[in-house]
Formats: structure tokens, C-alpha cells, sequence
């Protein structure tokens, strides 16, 4: 139950009610919303007239994105993942400094950093049911600085990435490793 409205336990329903529900009074004093699961997820709403709590402007986000606070700048943010992950046996394929990419053509970006990282075991089985889901392999995160200076770091979460591609029991296995996996390297990252 939810303020005395019954609903199913998936996400997708839970994230609609609520918009459904922000949307209808107009505003949600409290800023982004959160919703209970094994990791944190603060999902941002917004409308014209009431930007995302002042976390990066008049955006909402994603479906399948898992967001959570870190206490490190962008940069150590990326490096602790990176150590992380090459802790765990992952493989680090590329760091983007998008802020960077930014300056270099005269145009102001805060912090933000992205690191593609993974490993065959863990990916291919979820390739070898669909072959799509290699656009979203491998693994990324996302290091970035709100308007107010929080950082923040941002991932897929494997099971939005299942359900983007229709993936089924052939892949389970992998798809919840992949996120136990996941939440264990964002919290090392963002919290260490």
C-alpha cells in the first residue's frame, strides 16, 4: 500500500503510481522520491515549472537507472570503481572524462565521468540469449556533480537491461550476479 493505494510489486507499476501521484497534488515537497529495494534508486521528477530537486535541472530519470549519493569528488568516485573492479577480476575498457571532452571545445560541463568495465563470464550469457543486450555491455557507471555539488554516481540495472531485451531464464543467473556485483562495487565507489 502506498497513502492507501494498492500496488503490484513491480517497479514499473511502483514508479508510475507515484509519478501518477506526484503529478496529481503538483509537487513533492520532500525533492526525489525514493523507492526500497537492494540498492538505492532515487528516481527524479520533474515538470515544467519544478526542476528535478536541483539534481541536473528539468530532467526526470531513466527507468533502469540506479543512482545513489557518493561522499567522494567525481574523480576518486571513478578511481575507487576502477579499483574495485579490477579487485573483482573486471576488466576496465575505458574512462570518459566528459567534462573534458567539454572544455576542449569551450563549453562548461561539472564533473562527470563514465568507465566501462566487465568481464565475458559475466556478460555473454545474456548475449548468447539476445545479442541486442551487447549495446548495453559492457557494464557502465556514471560519476557526477549536481548543481548543489553532490556527487553522485549512476548505473543500469541489470534487470532493466533484462527486461529491455526480453531476456529470460537463460540469462537469470547472470542478471542477478550482475547486480548483487554492482551494488557491491557502487557502495565500495560511493561510500567505501
Amino acid at each position: 500500500m502506498y497513502g492507501g493505494v494498492p500496488f503490484r510489486g513491480d517497479i514499473d507499476h511502483c514508479v508510475a503510481l507515484i509519478c501518477g501521484l506526484l503529478v496529481a497534488i503538483g509537487s513533492h515537497p520532500a525533492g526525489p522520491v525514493r523507492v526500497g529495494r537492494t540498492s538505492p534508486v532515487i528516481l527524479e521528477m520533474s515538470w515544467p515549472g519544478r526542476p528535478a530537486g536541483g539534481r541536473g535541472g528539468d530532467v526526470m530519470a531513466a527507468a533502469g537507472l540506479i543512482t545513489v549519493p557518493s561522499n567522494f569528488p567525481v574523480g576518486e568516485t571513478i578511481d575507487r570503481l576502477a579499483e574495485a573492479a579490477t579487485h573483482a577480476g573486471l576488466t576496465i575498457f575505458a574512462r570518459v572524462d566528459h567534462a573534458q571532452g567539454a572544455a576542449a571545445v569551450g563549453l562548461a560541463l561539472r564533473p562527470t565521468q563514465l568507465l566501462l568495465f566487465g568481464q565475458a563470464r559475466g556478460g555473454t550469457p545474456l548475449m548468447q540469449e539476445q545479442q541486442t543486450a551487447g549495446i548495453d555491455l559492457p557494464l557502465k557507471a556514471l560519476a557526477w556533480t549536481d548543481g548543489s555539488g553532490q556527487t553522485w554516481l549512476s548505473y543500469n540495472d541489470p534487470e532493466w537491461i533484462a527486461s529491455r531485451h526480453g531476456l529470460g531464464e537463460a540469462s537469470a543467473g547472470a542478471v542477478q550476479a550482475m547486480r548483487g556485483a554492482l551494488a557491491q562495487l557502487a557502495s565500495a565507489a560511493a561510500s567505501g
